[in-house]
């Protein structure tokens, strides 16, 4: 675990020297939890949004996209529950003065005894090697069953006091599984309370006049109050959906794990109407289809998984999270959530309109039921660096530290260096880069050894550079070399821009997932 930590320690560092992302207001000493994006950040996360957004409205046409305004007027948090149930349950220790979410606390107790189960199994995989029958080991190995069992007894007990929202019991569950500050190391803690995490501000002109309103801390509610708007405008059937990309605020007083969570963060949403009953067939069919989104990135398969939830929202009757493995563990960065009627029936309650679709085929008029696929686009964005971060040991002993980035979402594509600065090479090479920088991101280098041009690029994960060498002006080829295998090989100019588009496309991603 120590490990992971220096690698995670070393991928914050990696993010603000090559210009992915900055503490915000740092001049300043920064502020808590809000982060800027550089101008490789401001790249990989705006290639995020494109691959999601494009995979919700190309390969859908029942799905379209909108743009709600931050701003909205405040009964709506009323309706959605959040003015009154958008809670986190903190407790404070009494020595170190810090304040922890009681939940992730006990998670990250229950997630202590799975360490201890892969501990047990890491051994034994070491010390009977290739006869090593792992399931088995599982499954009647004393020390593994035994921790099994404390896991399993800690997760009922503590889903259960989060179902009750019984906050005296989620307190004995940290005095009873003497759970420390991470900082104090001490067990002196304050009673649980329940905090909102919504922003508020005033709008008006006159401090009697005005109108204390929220900003937005999710975008589904815009989509939900312009149901029918889209349906009417746009002449849809259900089941049709609605796609939104958008900023939220979250006052989070736990903001920890840099870009994870944020006070000021980016979500990628999707809500899909359907007809009531048939809600948990399209849950299940959303599911697979973000699991195949994700999974076609290329990152490796085991490092996604699902988990279902202990306490479904207020609102909801399946939920799972697609999780990631983070440098700190599995972490959720997607939520699918069957929603039921409850935002479009609330919303009809509270503003007194008729929300509802007449649906032709039924001959009838309902209030249609709700998937909705929501993901953090900061949290999509670190699992992407820290499933392409690599250091590798190259021949000679020298290192190298590379993004294996997807090259569909590398903030640049393709650089362009000319072997020395003269001799007609940089010329050369301004002629390939004009040529091709209205079809990819490129940048041209020309300072340094080429040796320390490439390390460079490796490092903010560009999958493709070119060298002009003094052969290019006699055969009008260049040198292509590959970023994961550091393989090069002769091209000719005029084939480039079609051995590079193959490989940056987002159009092979999206073959890939109608194909699997």
């Amino acid at each position: 675990m120590a490990q992971q930590e220096d690698v995670f320690k070393k991928l914050i560092s990696h993010s603000k020297e090559y210009g992915f992302v900055f503490p915000s207001s740092e001049i300043y000493d920064g502020l808590g939890a809000v982060y800027d994006y550089g101008q490789n950040g401001v790249e990989l996360k705006n290639n995020i949004k494109k691959y999601w957004w494009d995979s919700m409205t190309l390969l859908h046409e029942n799905v379209v996209g909108i743009d709600s305004a931050i701003f909205m007027h405040p009964t709506i948090w009323k309706a959605s529950g959040h003015v009154d149930a958008f809670n986190d349950p903190l407790i404070d220790n009494k020595d170190s003065k810090k304040r922890y979410r009681a939940d992730v606390l006990i998670e990250d107790q229950i997630a202590k005894y799975d360490d201890k189960i892969n501990k047990e199994v890491e051994k034994a995989a070491k010390r009977f090697g290739e006869t090593f029958d792992e399931q088995k080991f599982r499954e009647t190995n004393p020390r593994v069953l035994e921790n099994e069992a404390k896991k399993e007894e800690l997760h009922t007990r503590f889903a259960k006091a989060l179902n009750d929202n019984n906050l005296e019991e989620l307190r004995q569950i940290i005095l009873d599984y003497e759970i420390v500050c991470p900082v104090s190391g001490t067990r002196n803690w304050t009673e649980v309370r329940q905090f909102n995490l919504m922003f508020s501000t005033e709008m008006g002109s006159t401090a009697d006049g005005a109108m204390k309103i929220y900003l937005r801390p999710e975008t589904a509610q815009g989509i939900f109050v312009n149901f029918l708007n889209v349906q009417k405008s746009g002449r849809m059937k259900i089941p049709f959906g609605i796609a939104q990309i958008g900023k939220a605020f979250r006052n989070e007083i736990v903001a920890r794990q840099f870009v994870f969570r944020m006070r000021e963060f980016e979500q990628m949403e999707m809500q899909f109407f359907v007809r009531p009953g048939e809600e948990l067939q399209w849950f299940e069919q959303w599911k697979q289809a973000r699991m195949k989104w994700h999974k076609a990135l290329g990152l490796g398969d085991k490092k996604y998984r699902f988990h279902d939830h202990d306490k479904l929202a207020h609102y909801a009757n399946a939920a799972t999270d697609i999780e990631f493995e983070m440098p700190f563990g599995f972490k959720e960065v997607e939520g699918i959530h069957s929603r039921t009627d409850f935002d479009l029936s609330s919303h009809e309650k509270y503003s007194g309109k008729k929300i509802q679709y007449f649906d032709p085929e039924l001959n009838k008029s309902y209030v249609p039921y709700v998937i909705e696929t929501s993901i953090g686009v900061d949290r999509m964005f670190l699992s992407i660096l820290a499933g392409s971060y690599c250091e590798e040991e190259l021949e000679g002993g020298e290192t190298r530290v590379v993004l294996k980035l997807p090259p569909a979402l590398a903030p640049v594509k393709l650089a362009v260096l000319p072997l020395i600065k003269k001799d007609g090479l940089p010329e050369k090479a301004r002629e390939i880069m004009d040529n091709l920088k209205f079809d990819f991101q490129c940048q041209y280098d020309e300072k340094d050894s080429i040796g320390k041009r490439y390390r460079r690029q490796d490092a903010i994960g560009t999958p493709y550079c070119i060298t002009i060498d003094h052969d290019t002006l006699n055969d009008n080829c260049v040198t292509i070399r590959y970023r994961d295998t550091m393989a090069q090989e002769r091209v000719p100019i005029a084939g480039l821009e079609a051995i590079v588009r193959d490989k940056v496309s987002l159009k092979n991603v999206f073959k890939k997932i109608a194909e699997s």
